[in-house]
């Protein structure tokens, strides 16, 4: 289980995060969503290693990852930023491959075990057709499953995950987090996911976190978490909220003015 406690992230003289802690466990995907400027990117990076953090701990089993290096933080956390991101002179097996460097030799060199894993990593993401193809030359759903496939040549337990779907047109969103929450079940991932779409949350996540001004708000299930008050306190906004018609998970529909 990936467990965050009490983590608090300084952004200069700013708190950006302040005395945050969850839970994320295998098979189990956790939806972090809140407002622009929440702290939703800012946990991500923390618990990656990107950002220092002030305060707090982030562990896995008995094992701190704060006191890790990139290297032996790399072999136990898998992170999929958004698709802009993707180096486009770079293949894509090149790219994926590129998911083995915590576990190739002091040469840097890919042995067959690390190919066959970069090979199944595509497999698993159906983008083998593409593996000579310069990332400059893909669609942005294309892209994403490309940093995906990265990730999943770590052979990680955990996957974080920040705003994966933004750029992508909705059909690319919803095969991208179909796939996610397949392999997280499949697999067994402990997966972390900054989300915008609060229906997709609903559709897709476990657990949801709601974050406001870099605090916790709200943890549970997206009945518990996707309600009218705490989104229209959230957001700012006033919304209503409705059981789906078809799979009865929280609908949220924004209310319009004068309602």
């Amino acid at each position: 289980m990936l467990e965050i406690h009490g983590l608090t992230i300084d952004y200069g003289d700013q708190v950006a995060l302040r005395d945050v802690s969850l839970a994320v466990a295998p098979g189990e995907v956790v939806a972090l969503i809140g407002p622009n400027g929440a702290g939703k990117s800012t946990l991500i990076r923390g618990i990656s290693g990107i950002l220092g953090i002030r305060s707090g701990r982030v562990r896995f089993g008995n094992q701190d990852l704060t006191a890790l290096s990139n290297a032996e933080r790399a072999r136990i956390l898998g992170v999929v930023p958004q698709a802009r991101q993707v180096g486009g002179a770079f293949t894509v097996a090149q790219t994926v491959l590129l998911g083995r460097t915590a576990h190739m030799n002091w040469l840097g060199q890919a042995r067959p075990e690390d190919h066959a894993t970069a090979l199944w990593a595509m497999q698993q993401t159906a983008i083998t057709h593409l593996a000579e193809r310069r990332n400059a030359e893909l669609s942005g759903g294309e892209q994403q499953r490309v940093l995906l496939a990265r990730a999943l040549a770590q052979r990680t337990p955990v996957l974080l995950l920040d705003e994966p779907t933004n750029h992508l047109d909705l059909r690319h969103q919803i095969s991208f987090l179909s796939l996610v929450r397949d392999l997280t079940h499949r697999k067994n991932l402990a997966v972390m996911m900054a989300m915008h779409d609060l229906n997709q949350v609903s559709t897709y996540a476990d657990r949801v976190a709601l974050l406001v001004d870099g605090e916790l708000i709200a943890l549970g299930a997206p009945g518990e978490v996707l309600t009218a008050e705490h989104i229209s306190a959230a957001y700012q906004t006033p919304v209503q909220v409705i059981p789906h018609p078809e799979y009865q998970t929280p609908l949220i529909l924004p209310r319009r003015e004068g309602d």
